[in-house]
């Protein structure tokens, strides 16, 4: 596939992705020059914001949620056990922590290499990612204030 028909694949996917954000009925962002739409979701703790990019040079969708804080100097350690234990936990998806400036995002990937994805799978990423990034978000919160312990994070408690 040469580079002008992975750019018409790329913005075919885009639209489909835009088409199934409009169904939901969601408020969202287009931003077309880089073929990604951002929006924000409330769930059951803290505000969620997720921004999608088709990455027409390396055929892939790009799911990203950061988590809204930053985690202290003196817990950054103890984040980045967290984290990992997170990621190790899920079937899809990934927490990137980045320890020098204290941020921690979720991502999750799929490619659409020379192939036109299903809707489906915009639903299932969408939904695959707030319910991961809602179910972690205010226990990396807890464990960045000192309201949990880092045994207590990985045990479950």
């Amino acid at each position: 596939m040469n580079e002008n028909e992975a750019m018409e694949l790329a913005k075919c996917v885009y639209s489909d992705l835009c088409d199934v954000i409009k169904a939901r009925g969601w408020k969202y962002n287009e931003i077309e020059e880089h073929l990604a739409v951002s929006f924000g979701l409330v769930g059951d703790d803290l505000p969620m914001d997720f921004l999608i990019i088709v990455d027409a040079e390396r055929s892939l969708i790009r799911m990203m949620s950061g988590i809204p804080f930053t985690v202290p100097e003196d817990k950054r350690a103890e984040l980045a056990i967290a984290t990992c234990h997170a990621t190790n936990m899920l079937a899809d998806g990934s927490f990137d922590f980045d320890i020098v400036k204290g941020l921690i995002a979720f991502r999750l990937t799929a490619s659409f290499k020379e192939s036109r994805i299903g809707r489906d799978l915009f639903d299932y990423m969408i939904d695959c990612s707030a319910t991961i990034v809602d179910e972690f978000n205010d226990k990396f919160l807890a464990l960045a204030k000192g309201y949990t312990s880092l045994d207590d994070f990985l045990s479950g408690k």
